[in-house]
């Protein structure tokens, strides 16, 4: 009889062992760094530090998506194609389709990582975002599409063009100024092309809505730049902008 029960208890194990797990759904992984705020949490004077280990709305995730999805006959507000709105954090919410139970499955996630050149975002010819923007925003819904906000450390001692200046235009401004459809022909997306609006001072007036110069971002009305930003563009140009 205990033959028996144990010939029954191996076959039953043997059996959900070889069943398919089709409740079983793993969510992309990337390996690698991902672009952060600087850890400001041993800074006393931030009263909300950033954390490495956080990702951050306003700082990471809607820069992206106002640079490259909300855009004027896109997902702006007048626009909203699909009736997407992607220009604020509520919006995002609303209408982004975000699943935080399941976040690969997410209409913002899939639409960023398709494949076919009609429905992917950004559309063509625009280039697509990075593998690290896309797990950036993958990180930020499975942290459950938190609007945290911390207070980002102001680094002005160690202005480089490599490790300050590029990715802070890759992450504001290259997705509308970039390739052979970049918004009012300004190519923000190389440092010889950078420089030459360092030299005819487009570049400075243009983030300092200066008159006469295309205020940026775009649209007119819209914030500048964080004062840190616009310090870290300031100290560069005047060091001469190198392509250090």
């Amino acid at each position: 009889m205990i033959s028996k029960l144990l010939s029954i208890s191996t076959l039953f194990l043997l059996t959900l062992f070889f069943l398919p797990n089709t409740a079983c759904k793993r969510e992309p992984v990337y390996f690698g760094e991902l672009p952060d705020p600087t850890d400001s949490t041993a800074n006393p004077t931030n009263t909300h530090p950033c954390s490495p280990d956080s990702i951050y709305f306003d700082q990471q995730i809607l820069p992206l998506l106002r640079s490259n999805c909300a855009m004027t006959g896109c997902h702006d507000a007048a626009s909203a194609e699909d009736g997407v709105i992607l220009d604020s954090y509520n919006n995002v919410r609303n209408t982004g389709g975000i699943k935080i139970n399941d976040p690969s499955d997410s209409k913002l996630y899939e639409a960023i990582t398709e494949t076919d050149l009609d429905d992917r975002m950004p559309p063509a010819p625009q280039p697509p975002l990075s593998v690290e923007q896309k797990a950036l925003i993958l990180k930020w819904i499975q942290q459950g599409a938190q609007n945290l906000q911390c207070d980002v450390a102001c680094d002005t001692t160690n202005i480089r063009y490599s490790t300050v200046i590029q990715p802070l235009l890759n992450t504001k401004c290259v997705g509308c100024h970039t390739g052979s459809s970049a918004s009012a022909g300004i190519v923000l997306s190389n440092y010889n092309d950078v420089k030459n609006l360092v030299d005819n001072q487009k570049l400075w007036g243009s983030i300092n809505h200066q008159a006469g110069y295309k205020p940026m971002p775009y649209p007119a009305g819209g914030a500048k730049l964080p004062q840190c930003e616009l310090d870290q563009i300031r100290i560069w140009i005047q060091s001469g902008a190198p392509n250090n």
